[in-house]
This record gives structure tokens, sequence and C-alpha cells, in this order.
């Protein structure tokens, strides 16, 4: 008599949608999943289960969702025991309306709740109907939970989540709540663990970065946290973001550039260039502080990488206003700017301001920010020709790399490079120095040798197929009262 077998394991996808901050919980959600027994869905093949986790920043956010739980719900006509889970921040504004409208959701839950998906899905299952939980203050710190990484060489890493501001145009403040801080200790606990996985680089992450310390009352703590992470062996690269103009020190800029492994890059949020927009915007910093910050900047750094953010068409934006946010834009010559035209989120209060704009005009104001950004960047990146560059090999970066014969890397500013290499001798993960020969707007390609190629052990374990996966770090919430002091660094 044969013994029973093994009921087989069912099968997750994680979809995800939005900022890095989404992708990030994407990772922790994976990591709950697979620490419940779950495993990965083939390419091609209908997962068990389908966890959507959403944005709510753009108008379309919506219009995402429903689209893709439409497509879902034909798939699970065919496939009964398939079941759909919306999280994430459209999960957390939107609640039971969700269920109402796609009534073959199965699970719903929010922000402040990540660590709830695998028993609601279990109940969900047990019960026979859809399950709703939505926490209204954060349940556990999102790097208390186990987390299957996208990357086995980069690796985001959370300092807060939340958001003291009051941007008018920002929803993000109602869904994440306010900015919860972790433990310096315990971020650089998880640091190191992931260095010990053999990632290479991390990204510190937050909605406002450099806010840091806020909730224990150090307003260095954010600069003391880039410093220590210099005296990690075997970090090479640190980024961060988002930061805040209005919280941006010059403490800061000093650990930047006086760290060796935080790199040169920054993505500081412009918005607007106009004064009164930015007022509107509920901004606390002017253009002429911007720009001020900007120059330290480059006075410490003279080859940092400089990216924005910057919306067009805000309510009330006149042509003067506009006029502004481009002189600034020609001023601060940005690697790269991230541009959104305004569109009205409900709940925010500049959905209900007065002097919304017509399509027509926010559509002609953004066409001519792209081509004078578009300019900028082609002209910022052409001093990189002729320039040697260490690049971190990544996979995914270049859609054209297999019909050009390329590879792809990250330079230490955050600059895309195209390059010619060998891919069954350099892995994703490995470090290769080069030397540029041409220039695109958005990347730069290097035709010529090789003059260095380092294998690491995060090439061996995109080789062996395998990706770090970390435990959780750090006991609950953090608790009261100023953190444990950090090692004194040694600065470069």
């Amino acid at each position: 008599m044969s013994a029973p077998t093994e009921p087989a394991a069912r099968t997750y996808s994680v979809r995800t949608f939005g900022c890095q901050m989404n992708v990030h919980d994407s990772e922790r959600l994976s990591g709950l999943l697979e620490a419940s027994g779950y495993r990965p869905a083939e390419p091609g093949t209908d997962p068990d289960v389908v966890v959507l986790n959403t944005c709510a920043v753009r108008e379309n956010a919506d219009n995402k969702l429903y689209g893709n739980l439409g497509h879902l719900a034909s798939v699970k006509r065919h496939k009964k025991d398939m079941q759909i889970a919306v999280g994430g921040c459209l999960a957390q504004k939107d609640r039971g309306t969700i269920v109402e409208k796609a009534p073959w959701v199965d699970v719903v839950f929010g922000t402040h709740n990540l660590g709830s998906l695998p028993v609601l899905l279990e109940r969900a299952r047990h019960n026979a109907e859809a399950q709703v939980e939505i926490k209204e203050s954060l349940e556990a710190f999102p790097s208390t939970l186990p987390a299957r990484r996208d990357s086995a060489y980069s690796g985001w890493v959370s300092i807060s989540v939340g958001c003291n501001n009051t941007c008018t145009f920002c929803i993000v403040p109602s869904l994440r709540g306010k900015e919860t801080d972790r433990r310096p200790e315990d971020i650089l606990a998880e640091v190191r663990a992931l260095v010990a996985e053999g990632v290479l680089e991390v990204t510190l992450l937050g909605q406002n970065v450099n806010s840091y310390g806020a909730e224990f009352g150090d307003r260095s703590a954010f600069a003391n946290l880039l410093r220590a992470c210099g005296e990690i062996d075997g970090l090479e690269r640190v980024r961060f973001t988002s930061p805040h103009p209005k919280d941006f020190t010059d403490d800061v800029i000093d650990a930047m550039a006086t760290t060796p492994n935080v790199c040169h890059q920054l993505h500081m949020p412009l918005q607007s260039g106009s004064d009164a927009v930015l007022k509107a915007m509920r901004r606390s910093y002017r253009s002429e502080r911007y720009l001020g910050i900007l120059e330290r900047v480059r006075a410490a750094m003279p080859d940092a990488a400089i990216t924005t953010d910057i919306i067009v068409g805000f309510p009330g934006e006149t042509e003067q206003d506009f006029q502004a946010t481009l002189d600034v834009v020609a001023a601060s010559r940005f690697s790269q700017a991230f541009t959104f035209q305004y569109s009205q989120r409900p709940g925010t209060p500049a959905a209900t301001m007065p002097g919304q704009l017509p399509k027509a005009v926010v559509q002609e104001r953004y066409e001519r920010l792209i081509a004078l950004q578009e300019d900028i960047s082609w002209a910022e990146n052409k001093k990189l020709v002729g320039r040697e560059v260490e690049l971190l090999v990544a996979t995914g970066e270049g859609r054209k790399d297999s019909g050009t014969g390329r590879m792809s890397g990250r330079a230490r500013d955050g600059r895309l490079v195209h390059f010619a290499g060998d891919p069954s001798v350099i892995r994703p993960g490995d470090v290769v120095t080069t030397t540029v020969t041409y220039a695109a707007p958005h990347h730069a390609i290097a035709e010529g040798p090789i003059h260095s190629h380092r294998r690491t052990r995060a090439g061996d374990n995109v080789e062996a197929g395998r990706r770090p996966r970390t435990s959780g770090v750090g006991l609950g919430m953090p608790t009261l009262g100023p953190p444990a002091a950090l090692p004194a660094p040694v600065c470069g």
C-alpha cells in the first residue's frame, strides 16, 4: 500500500502598481506567503492566489485595478479555487467598495496590516466569503515581516513609513498614516543581513526619508544613518529616496560627500518652480531655497546626478507660474525628471480647488516641459562621453539588449549605461568598468572594451537562481525614547 502523497503547495503571484514603497511591500507579501507554504507560480501558469498591490496616487489607478480584476474574473470562472486579494493604497481608500464592484474578490487588506494576508486568505477559503480587513494604524512595522527579495544584488530597506506633510495634491498621508521611524539599530541589522546574503547595494526608503528621526527628536539621525552604513563591510553602494527640500540639511550633504559608499545621486522632488503654486500645494519651501540646496550639493559633489518630480497643471497654475517652473528646470540641470500632469484625486484638498485647468492647456505645457528636459538630459549625459564608469550589472534594465547584443548596468550616480559585454561571462550582480562612447537623453552607451570585471557573490546567486530571503528584523514597533547611540563613524 503506497503512502498518501502530500497535497501540492498552492501557488501565488503578486502584481505591483505604484511607487518603490509598494515594490518593497510586495517583497514582504511574497515572503509572508512563502513562509505560509505557498510557492511562486511558474511563468505562463494561472496561480492559485493573485495579489494586486495597488497605488492610489494617479487618476487612472482605479481603472487599472478594475481592468485587472475584470480579466481575473474570466480566469476564475475556469479555475474555481483561485483566490484574488487586493491590498495597498487603493484598498485602504476604497475598502468594501472593491468587493461591491468586484464580488469575485476574496480578500481586501490595507497598508497597515500586510501581515494579515495569509490568515485572511485561509479565512476566506474556510468561510467561503470575502474578507475585508482595513486597519487604521500600523499593525506591525513592515520590516518585521519576512521578505522574498526581487533582486540578488540590490535591496530596499524601509527606514520609516507614513508622512507628516500635508501636500494638497497627495493622498498618501491619509492612506499610509503619520510617519513612524524605525530604530537605527534595526535598520542597520537589516542592511547587514542583506549584505550577508550577497547584496551589494541598498536603497533607504521612506515617504519623506530625510525627516527620519523626527519621531525620537534627532534631527541629525538621517545623516548619522548614512555614515553608519559606510561602516558596513561589503556594502558597496547606498542610495535613498525620496527626500523633501524642507527637511534637507547640510549635514546630509556632508554625509553624502564624505561616506565613500553613499552614491552621489539625489532625487529631490521640485513639483513646481512657482512660489505661488508651491504655497497652494503646501510645499513649505520656495524656489530660491530649492536652488540653494542644489548649489550646495554640487559644490560638495560636482559629479552628483540630480533627478526630480514635477507636476504640470496644478489648479490655478498660470502661464507665468508655468514659466517659473521652466526657469527653475533650466537652472537646475536635472539629469532626469519624472513629470506628471496633475490629476484630481478624491479626498485631497486640491481636488476641490478652483481653477482646475482644461486638459488641452495641461497637455501643451507638459509637452513644452518634456522638450526642455529632454534637451537638458541629453546635454548632461553627453558629459559622460569619454569617462570611465563603474557599473553594477543589472537585469531587465535594457529592453533592447537582446536585439543589440548589449548588457546594461547602473553607474554609481544612478545613470543607465548599455555596454558591450558577454553574458556568458558577465552576470547581473557583477561589477564592470568601461568607457562611455555615446549618450542619449535617457541612457548612455559604452561600445568599447571592458576595462575590468569583478565577479561577485551577487552574480553567483543570480547565476544559481537564488534570491535573498530575509526574516523579519526588529521586534514589533519602535519603542518610546531616544534610540541607542550609533557607533562613531570613520568617514572617508
